[in-house]
């Protein structure tokens, strides 16, 4: 069998091996949150529902938060609902 390249020999670098990168990938991330969310101030909002009946939703910033909080529920959801689905490694050997 031909043997590819040993790990040590591989000296190629990935964009994200520099930690630079990575810093900068992440800012990125913050501004177009921040971007996003001052949006908010210019963009004018139809609401869904009538003003009387769920005001909350013409708060500033209130798609931002109820979106993070939805990621982080199915994110914090998802742990227990693994270990109830999970399977053995050798599942399909038995």
């Amino acid at each position: 069998m031909n043997n590819p390249e040993s790990p040590k020999e591989n000296k190629r670098t990935h964009i994200f091996d520099n930690l630079s990168n990575v810093r900068r990938l992440i800012l990125g991330f913050f501004v177009c949150c921040a971007l996003l969310i001052l949006t908010d101030l210019i963009v004018h909002r139809h609401l869904t529902f009538a003003e009387d009946l769920f005001p909350v939703e013409g708060w500033f910033g209130f798609y931002a938060i109820y979106g993070f909080v939805a990621y982080a529920l199915i994110v914090v959801g998802s742990i227990p609902l693994r270990k109830m689905i999970m399977r053995s490694e050798d599942y399909y050997d038995e």
